[in-house]
């Protein structure tokens, strides 16, 4: 799958994050986590230059959060002296977390963050610094957003290597928002998607998305899981699809898509609302190779018994390898356990045991 390159696989828990590194076949993970201690939210692998950097969202319970990054893989890191994403005082907010880091896909320095309280951050210094996009904090609809389970949290950002002025978003509960103006007006995209615990069930927004990935033959195609309802767009979110059925259960928390083929998608079933355990407790990630027609369980090398470990939204990921074999697959659990596929998912090994509470997982191909 990769040769000789390194596959960097960065795994944020609530006491640390976790890095492991594979060279041919073997993985090794380094002896002791960073952040020791730090819930670590959000993870960003961003390739794009010369050198590779990493960045993390990190939340001491005595410093509160930051965003740390990295230049040499992970073995050092940075705080800036100031902190790099805070809310303006006219906001009367407090930045309680950073759900999520991405590195634009057609700006070379350009890096978003997405936050709790849902607000989304531009950084044109690949990290180091943000700045809040008002015209989004400041959006009409904004007063009526409601917090769920999890918060309020801006846990999806999604751009277009075809368009820098076009940006999508997703926040619970508000569901999903869209730009094509570089940030300078939003309207929400969320027709079709379902919000069965409102009066009104199709609402403009309110939907409780949980997570949202782009198809990597057709950049208009997206995938949304949301509570109760996997879900397709062909028109960039204009209007969605249910394509659920096929799944044991339409609730889950991830979605990922695979890194070059097209059509093809992954989601982590999950029993909803009374215990949100895996469906039907069994380990099972199912993917579609035909965006959404048909669903098939990847169940080989994963445990075959009961089985307990919740994936949460950013905790299931595919790395970038680009040379034309198989992809990666990975996910971690609510169980501290960490599990991989070489082969697009057709079979698993695990890669680790008894780690904190998994919360993200990351993985890029570097040099």
């Amino acid at each position: 799958m990769i040769g000789m390159s390194e596959v960097l696989l960065a795994v944020g828990t609530r006491k640390g994050l976790f890095i492991g590194r594979r060279r041919g076949g073997a993985w090794e993970f380094d002896e002791s986590p960073c952040f020791n201690a730090q819930a670590v939210y959000s993870v960003a692998v961003d390739t794009r230059g010369e050198r590779p950097r990493l960045l993390a969202g990190g939340d001491s319970a005595h410093w509160g959060p930051s965003v740390f990054h990295s230049d040499d893989l992970g073995r050092t890191w940075t705080e800036p002296p100031k902190p790099a994403v805070k809310f303006p005082p006219d906001t009367g907010a407090s930045l309680e977390r950073v759900w999520q880091l991405h590195p634009a896909a057609a700006e070379p320095d350009v890096v978003y963050a997405g936050t709790e309280p849902a607000a989304l951050y531009r950084s044109e210094d690949r990290g180091e610094s943000f700045e809040l996009v008002r015209p989004l904090w400041e959006h009409p609809t904004r007063s009526k957003w409601v917090p769920g389970g999890g918060g309020e949290g801006l846990h999806t950002v999604l751009t277009d290597a075809r368009d820098a002025g076009s940006v999508t978003v997703a926040v619970s509960t508000a569901g999903v928002f869209r730009t094509t103006d570089g940030g300078a007006s939003w309207a929400p995209s969320n027709s079709g998607v379902s919000a069965v615990f409102l009066p009104d069930p199709n609402p403009e927004f309110g939907q409780c998305v949980h997570k949202v990935a782009r198809d990597a033959g057709n950049p208009d195609r997206l995938y949304l899981q949301n509570h109760w309802g996997v879900y397709r767009s062909d028109d960039e979110g204009a209007q969605w699809t249910d394509i659920g059925e096929g799944l044991p259960s339409t609730f889950g928390f991830a979605v990922a898509a695979h890194p070059r083929r097209g059509d093809t998608a992954y989601v982590f079933p999950i029993n909803a609302d009374s215990d949100r355990v895996p469906a039907g407790r069994r380990c099972r990630v199912f993917r579609t190779a035909d965006a959404g027609k048909t669903w098939e369980p990847l169940t080989a090398g994963l445990p075959q018994e009961d089985h307990y470990g919740t994936v949460l939204r950013d905790a299931l990921c595919t790395d970038d390898s680009a040379d034309g074999g198989p992809a990666g697959v990975y996910f971690g659990n609510r169980n501290g356990e960490v599990f991989a596929s070489a082969d697009d998912g057709d079979s698993w090994r695990q890669l680790a045991s008894h780690l904190p509470d998994v919360l993200c997982v990351r993985a890029a191909v570097v040099g």
